[in-house]
Order: structure tokens, then C-alpha cells, then sequence
């Protein structure tokens, strides 16, 4: 079933609704702006409804039927009073928990009871996270929308066309990652991109296939030139007149990870599919922050590849070369992300010598390890920066959490008898996610300016299904550079 996401105002949302459902902490359900919204036979059982729920760490639903006009059927969904200072008091993963237990049917309207104003986008990517867009599922071509609507308990206004604009842009790179990747090849994603940059009025350039070469991108064409499709370098560029500061997003666009010659096993391969976590997310957040007035220079760059296998794929042993001009001995071709998004940032740096510099990718295992399935891992030269991203993300839902920025211990990881550097570390012991970055970090050159690493591994994707992580982050984040 195909599911619309509209935002509205709560009575508009509730007027031809078959069910709706309110979310909040429990304070904020029984609040008078909240039961003055329910259905009057809602009403009258709410206070019960809410004490008989125990929410615990992950927050609980309950429900009831009822007759006469409006929703027939209203829900609450309590949210969980705990709330650790490395969590988002927004609570958003929760709220996309909750949201996903509305009724399959039917129109639904979603009222999201928040603490803040402030709290708002958090609240609407959550939701909107929760209703997928990718469906092949054949036998059911009905069609529902859930109308989504906002409370907050401050009093102050709502921008719900900015939510809006956010939360769409995250519900579609949730998509991209949901696709496989015989739909959503390289050449798809550079469609997708000439399509939507000629929507925005932005600029758009692409190098693809032999090009690659040709221009010295020798870690993108080495990665993706035994694919059927060609690898490719998008670059979007949004320019107002009087932008005054140049923010350059670099994302990780692996549309399919089979590990190249280092081939990963049947249970590691499933799934890689989602591998452009990193791209789906600087397109979306491009997308989502031209459409919403961003008053800064943006460039987006998308490092599209599929790592295959075949007679011309890359070999460990292999030395390649990348933009930056440093020479790479390859000693694991599953290590490849970090050989495009290399390019990536170089290319940044080169020819938009970006004030800020951002780059996503779903890099490695071991950020699963050091910071979990909710948290990016972070990896920054700046302290503003850093701090910025992790306050941001607790007001936006998305988390991050800092790695050590210590390129002095990681660099001997990468030491070749042959090459500049190795792509792989020799101990895999000494902070694997850090020395990946730091790989990259090589690639920056004489780059000195703030540069921010995220490896969203974990936080793209949660169980078979993509977040759109990363898409708020980076919007809101522009208010903070």
C-alpha cells in the first residue's frame, strides 16, 4: 500500500481521519490542548488509557474503538520518560517506533504532542520514517495518507513547511537505500540527479565511466570500472548571489558492496545494497536545503560505484592513484568506500575550497562497535565543529558521537613499502573507524579549514530498511556553520 505523508494543522489533519494517533511523554497526552482535540467518547477514557501503558525504555501504545463522529478508532503512543545525555530529548526514535504501530489501513492523522518548538523536525523526519516509500509487494495497490500534525507544548510557532521539506527529503534517501540496486545502478542515480538539479535550478556536472580516469579520480574508476555500469562523480552546486560561506557535502555512493576480490561471505553481502547511505543522504539534505532557502554556497558531491567483481576488477596488490596525487596500495578491495569518497574530498577541496567540509559514508563494521546502531561516529578537526554536529544532532534526532581525531597514532596503519599509503590498516585493533578516516583525511591535502567525517554505518539503515539519516543533520547543521 502506497502511504502519502501530508503535513497539516491538527484539526484539518483530524477531520477525515479513520484513526488517529497521538504521541508524547505522558505529561503532554494529558495535556488540556491534546484531550481538547480528542473525540469526545476518546476523551472520557483518555486519562485511563494513558495510566494503564507502561513505557519503558522504548516507549508503548494503546488503544481504542469508537463510535459516533471523527476517528473511529484513536490511539496514544507514550513515549519514555528516560532520556540519557547522549540521547535526543526529542526522543524520535521512539516516536518512529510508536508511529509505526498506526493502523495499516485506512487515513490516519498523526498528532505529534512535543515538548519544544524546537523539537519539531526531529519529530516529523521521525514520523515520516516510520511509512516507507519502497514497495514491491504485489496484490495490494491501495493507496492512504497519514496527515501529520504538531503540538508543542511551549507555545511557540511551528515552520511545518520546513519539516515538511525535511522529512520528505529524508523519507526519499531512505528510499534510495531501500532500492536494490538493479533499479538503482550508477546510471539511475546520475538520472536522478541531472532530474532533480534541473527542479532545484542548480548546477550539476558529471564525470563518468573512462572520464574518471582521464581527470585523475583514480579511486572511483579502480573501484567501479568492472561493474556493467559505469562509476561516476556528481557534483551539485547551489549558489545564492549572496552567499558569503561555501559548505561542500561529500557522500559515499556505493550502490553495491559485494567486497570486490576480498568477495564478502553469503551473510555479509546481503544488504549492500545500502551501501550509498552516505550519498542517498548529501543528495537528500541538497535537495531538502535548496528547496527550503539556504542562504549558503552548497556543493554536493556524489562518489557513485558499483564494487564488482570481473575481469577488470581492482586486485590487492593493485597501486592506484588519487586525485589528491597520492599513491594507494591496495590490500583489501573491500576497504573501497574510502578510496571514492578520497576523491571525493579532494576534488572539494580543489575546486571549491569549501569553508566547511562534511563527508558521510556508510564506512566501516567497527563504528557499529564503537557507537552503535542510533549514533554516527564522528571524526573532526575542529572542536566547534565537532560539538556543533553532536548538539545538532540531539535536537535533529540524529545522533553522533565523537571518535578520537589523533592522526599522529593512525597514520603508521597505513605505511606501504611500495605506496604513499596502504587502504586498509595493519592493526585492526587501534580505533578502525578513526585510522578509516584518517585515510581519507589524507586526501585533503593542505586543506586546514574544518572537516567533519561522519561514518553512519549503523545509524543508515534500521533492520532491512533505510533511515534517511543524516538528511536533517546536515540542514540543520547550516544554521550552526
Amino acid at each position: 500500500m502506497h502511504t502519502e505523508i501530508l503535513f497539516s494543522e491538527v484539526e484539518s489533519a483530524l477531520a477525515d481521519a479513520e484513526a488517529a494517533v497521538f504521541i508524547g511523554r505522558r505529561d503532554r497526552l494529558l495535556g488540556d490542548d491534546v484531550i481538547g482535540r480528542l473525540p469526545a467518547a476518546a476523551a472520557a477514557v483518555w486519562d485511563a488509557m494513558i495510566e494503564a501503558t507502561k513505557p519503558g525504555d522504548a516507549g508503548a501504545t494503546v488503544g481504542t474503538f469508537i463510535a459516533g463522529d471523527g476517528p473511529r478508532r484513536v490511539m496514544a503512543g507514550v513515549l519514555p520518560e528516560a532520556c540519557s545525555r547522549h540521547n535526543t530529548p526529542t526522543r524520535a526514535h521512539s516516536i518512529a517506533d510508536l508511529a509505526a504501530k498506526a493502523p495499516g489501513k485506512g487515513d490516519v492523522a498523526l498528532v505529534l504532542a512535543i515538548e519544544d518548538a524546537a523539537h519539531a523536525v526531529a519529530a516529523g523526519v521521525a514520523a515520516a520514517r516510520a511509512f516507507p516509500l519502497y514497495d514491491r509487494k504485489t496484490g495490494d495497490d491501495g493507496r492512504r495518507q497519514v496527515r501529520i500534525a504538531l503540538l508543542a507544548d511551549d507555545g511557540k510557532a511551528i515552520d511545518l513547511e520546513r519539516v515538511r521539506i525535511i522529512a520528505e527529503a529524508a523519507r526519499m534517501a531512505a528510499r534510495l537505500v531501500d532500492t536494490p540496486t538493479n533499479e538503482l545502478h550508477t546510471d539511475a542515480f546520475v538520472e536522478l540527479a541531472r532530474k532533480t538539479a534541473a527542479e532545484l535550478d542548480a548546477d550539476i556536472s558529471v564525470l563518468q565511466g573512462e572520464a574518471l580516469a582521464h581527470a585523475g579520480l583514480g579511486g572511483i574508476w579502480a573501484v567501479g570500472k568492472a561493474a556493467s555500469r559505469p562509476p561516476a562523480l556528481v557534483v551539485l552546486t547551489h549558489g545564492p548571489a549572496d552567499a558569503d560561506k561555501t559548505i561542500a557535502w561529500v557522500g559515499k555512493g556505493i550502490v553495491y558492496d559485494t567486497g570486490g576480490l576480498s568477495l564478502k561471505g553469503k551473510t555479509g553481502m546481503p544488504g549492500m545494497k545500502g551501501d550509498m547511505g552516505g550519498a542517498a543522504a548529501v543528495f537528500g539534505a541538497f535537495s531538502a536545503a535548496v528547496r527550503a532557502g539556504t542562504k549558503h554556497r552548497l556543493v554536493a558531491i556524489l562518489c557513485l560505484a558499483e564494487n564488482a567483481i570481473g575481469p577488470r576488477a581492482l586486485r590487492n596488490d593493485d597501486v592506484i592513484t588519487l586525485y589528491s596525487g597520492k599513491t594507494v596500495e591496495v590490500n583489501n578491495t573491500d576497504a573501497e568506500g574510502r578510496l571514492v569518497v578520497g576523491d571525493g574530498v579532494a576534488w572539494a577541496v580543489r575546486h571549491h575550497a569549501p569553508d566547511v567540509l562534511i563527508d558521510l559514508a556508510t564506512l566501516t563494521g567497527a563504528q557499529l562497535v564503537a557507537t552503535g546502531h542510533r549514533h554516527a561516529a564522528s571524526v573532526c578537526n575542529d572542536d566547534d565543529l565537532e560539538a556543533a554536529a553532536v548538539r545538532i544532532g540531539k535536537r535533529c534526532g540524529d545522533l553522533v558521537h565523537p571518535l578520537p581525531y589523533v592522526p599522529e597514532f593512525y597514520r603508521k596503519e597505513f605505511k606501504s613499502p611500495v605506496a604513499d599509503l596502504k587502504n586498509s590498516v595493519k592493526d585492526r585493533m587501534n580505533a578502525q573507524s578513526s585510522c578509516a578516516a584518517q585515510f581519507i583525511a589524507e586526501h585533503l591535502g593542505d586543506y586546514a579549514r574544518p572537516w567533519l567525517h561522519l561514518d553512519i554505518a549503523g545509524a543508515s539503515g534500521n533492520g532491512e530498511r533505510g533511515t534517511g539519516y543524516g538528511v536533517a543533520l546536515l540542514v540543520e547543521l547550516l544554521d550552526a556553520l
